[in-house]
């Protein structure tokens, strides 16, 4: 039973950091510092959520 609080932690972090696709609208990926690309993101740039059925939200990739 300890565990279970650890659990529900871990999985509001995920949750918050966004690894999964959110499905959003275009003002929510400019929210998130994107932009909508249809079909794919161009080469350098990260998928970072869904703006419609054929747009992508992308964001460029920070590298150290």
């Amino acid at each position: 039973m300890r565990i279970l609080p650890l659990l529900c932690a871990l999985l509001l972090m995920l949750q918050q950091a966004g690894l999964s696709l959110a499905r959003g609208s275009p003002q929510d990926c400019e929210r998130r510092g994107g932009f909508c690309s249809r079909g794919s993101c161009p080469p350098g740039i990260g998928r970072i959520g869904i703006c419609s059925e054929q747009d992508f939200c992308c964001r460029r990739r920070w590298y150290p």
